[in-house]
């Protein structure tokens, strides 16, 4: 028997997780395990190629996937970093713009949709126990959909919609994990990242692509992903809604531990799920 694969009429046992419950996101420099918050928040992570920027996305999805609350959309420029998880998400896009836009639209529409519940329940966001999931949008490969792929009015759509997604859907449980390679104020404009309460900058190579994920003035400060050894992948600057840049080692998945996870996760899930590797 592999790792994936588990004894016909057999439900494997594991504990079960919350999309309420943080992130296990890695260690500190001191060693010290680091934990992410992600419910109600939203996280952009950018870095140059090879700074282990999908190993550290990894995490939020693997956990979105064992939240047994939390519904998964996955959006892949590449196809291979989030591939994995197909078979655990609700929706994935690979690199096909119109279907993204596409896909943000439904969600935008269920965000609207859950507003109209809270106000005529006279709340102001969702709680643990309500009827409904959180849903977790991951994006790998941001400046695919926003600048590289499709004309420009199908770049301009994708990044409106992601706009108002970041921007509103916390309280109803819409939770964006946005990923890039290219930390550039094109990308990731100064609007954009500062509605984002959480922000890992692997490493770059200027400064000035470290101030735009993490916000101006912090490589002023002595808090720079140029710093950090290109060989030490996964590594970056974690960075808290009013708190300061940590230096941080993310949690590294391999490709046979998201096979295994997403295996479980898609049995908890769907009961009749084969899981055969």
């Amino acid at each position: 028997m592999t790792t994936t694969e588990f004894l016909p009429g057999r439900v494997p046992v594991a504990s079960s997780l919350s999309i309420f419950d943080p992130v296990v996101f890695g260690a500190d420099e001191y060693g010290r395990r680091v934990d992410v918050p992600i419910m109600f928040r939203n996280i952009a992570l950018a870095g140059e190629p090879g700074a282990g920027k999908s190993g550290a996305v990894a995490n939020f999805v693997a956990h979105g996937a064992l939240a047994t609350d939390c519904r998964l959309v996955l959006i892949d420029g590449k196809q291979v970093e989030l591939g994995l998880w197909e078979e655990v998400a609700d929706c994935f896009v690979g690199p096909d713009p119109d279907h993204a836009n596409r896909t943000i639209l439904r969600v935008q529409t269920v965000m609207d949709n859950r507003y109209a519940w809270l106000r005529y329940h006279g709340r102001r966001k969702i709680q643990r126990d309500d009827a409904f999931s959180a849903i977790m949008i991951v994006i790998d490969e941001l400046a695919y959909f926003s600048a590289t792929a499709g004309d420009k009015k199908s770049q301009e759509t994708f990044s409106r919609l992601l706009r108002d997604l970041v921007a509103r859907g916390r309280a109803v449980g819409i939770i964006v994990v946005a990923a890039t390679q290219r930390p550039s104020s094109d990308i990731i404009p100064t609007s954009l990242r500062d509605l984002f309460a959480w922000r890992f900058a692997g490493r770059t190579t200027t400064d000035s692509s470290s101030d735009i994920i993490l916000g101006h003035g912090w490589a002023g400060r002595g808090y720079t992903a140029t710093s950090i050894d290109p060989l030490n992948q996964g590594t970056g600057l974690l960075l808290a809604e009013g708190g300061v840049p940590r230096l941080v080692k993310a949690a590294y998945l391999s490709d046979q531990d998201i096979r295994h996870l997403a295996a479980f996760a898609a049995r908890i899930r769907r009961p009749d799920y084969s899981l055969t590797a």
